[in-house]
């Protein structure tokens, strides 16, 4: 089904209170824990884990809060890539990250998008222009342009697409 070939990572993910395995499992509750680290070591997570005094086993408060936001974001995104999906849906995925933290998550979609259909959601052109090959402009529901994002963002073939990128929209 298309529920099982689509992983979600949101703007504000959620961690758990547990370990980082068992966050991680959330995601696919049947992964061995070499499909988890797999997932780590594609989402770039797996670096700051060997780094943990108890590695997978370290404990997440609730929320995560004993992580930072860039780590956080990655492991939400590991736990999503466990779940082996044909498609990633990130939602803003960098909305809530320093800019250091948006680099790694950006150079990470950079990765993974030989691997999955990375589908972006974001109203920051900048790292539009950044992480996508073709771009969907959407106004009020409607998807008024598709094309190559360097076409969209240089030269597009709507005017309403010109507008709002050159901020002459309202």
């Amino acid at each position: 089904t298309l529920r099982n070939q689509v992983a979600v990572v949101l703007q504000k993910n959620v961690l758990f209170s547990g370990t980082i395995k068992e966050n991680l499992r959330w995601g696919d509750a049947n992964a061995t824990d070499e499909e988890l680290q797999h997932a780590c070591e594609l989402a770039c997570a797996d670096e700051f884990i060997q780094q943990m005094p108890d590695k997978y086993d370290t404990y997440i408060e609730q929320g995560g809060t004993n992580v930072s936001g860039g780590q956080k974001q990655r492991l939400c995104i590991a736990r999503s890539i466990a779940v082996k999906p044909r498609i990633l849906l990130m939602d803003e995925p960098c909305s809530a990250l320093d800019p250091i933290a948006t680099v790694r998550v950006e150079e990470l979609m950079h990765r993974l998008k030989d691997k999955f259909t990375i589908i972006v959601v974001t109203h920051n052109m900048q790292q539009a222009t950044r992480v996508s090959d073709l771009t969907g402009f959407f106004m009020l529901g409607r998807l008024v342009e598709f094309d190559a994002t360097e076409k969209i963002f240089s030269n597009p073939s709507l005017k309403e697409t010109e507008d709002y990128i050159t901020g002459r929209f309202s």
